[in-house]
């Protein structure tokens, strides 16, 4: 796991755990599937409009601009969101099923991502959505951003998402 200290440059968090969490802005990076289940943790319940997705296919990137869920600030007096950038490098081609992406007023929220190899380090990022839509990034390798890019705000619903478990 990395993330980028005030300069910009790379710094190694070794030991990085929920516990050591900040209300600062997130800004994480994963170049593994173990990297990205942290990511995953983190963006797990962001909803976003389709037309908050972006596939940029010359430079190989695609980015979400999520509202962000903030789980790891157990400490807020209410339920609190904020709006983060996740974006994927290395992409090569992207597939959704379930997900009309020409209804631009359609909201998606994120359950998962997940990483399945096909031949090392290339493989398919699955971005998993309520409803049983999902998106599929196929990729020459993991390379995401995880990235706060607003202060937190209440969540407007007051409530922490439940999943009935």
């Amino acid at each position: 796991m990395w993330c980028q200290d005030r300069k910009g440059e790379r710094t190694v968090t070794e030991d990085a755990r929920f516990e050591d969490a900040s209300p600062k802005p997130l800004n994480l990076g994963a170049m593994d599937a173990e990297d990205l289940a942290v990511i995953s943790a983190l963006a797990q319940d962001a909803v976003l409009p389709v037309s908050e997705l972006r596939f940029e296919k010359g430079a190989g990137r695609f980015a979400l601009l999520l509202n962000r869920f903030r789980w790891e600030d157990k400490t807020a007096a209410r339920p609190e969101r904020v709006q983060s950038v996740l974006v994927f490098e290395n992409v090569q081609g992207v597939a959704s099923q379930g997900i009309d992406r020409s209804d631009k007023d359609q909201v998606l929220s994120l359950l998962s991502v997940e990483f399945a190899e096909i031949d090392a380090p290339s493989g398919h990022v699955v971005l998993n959505f309520a409803g049983d839509g999902a998106m599929r990034l196929s990729v020459e390798a993991i390379e995401a951003t995880l990235r706060d890019v607003t202060r937190p705000y209440y969540a407007p619903s007051g409530k922490v998402p439940d999943h009935g478990a």
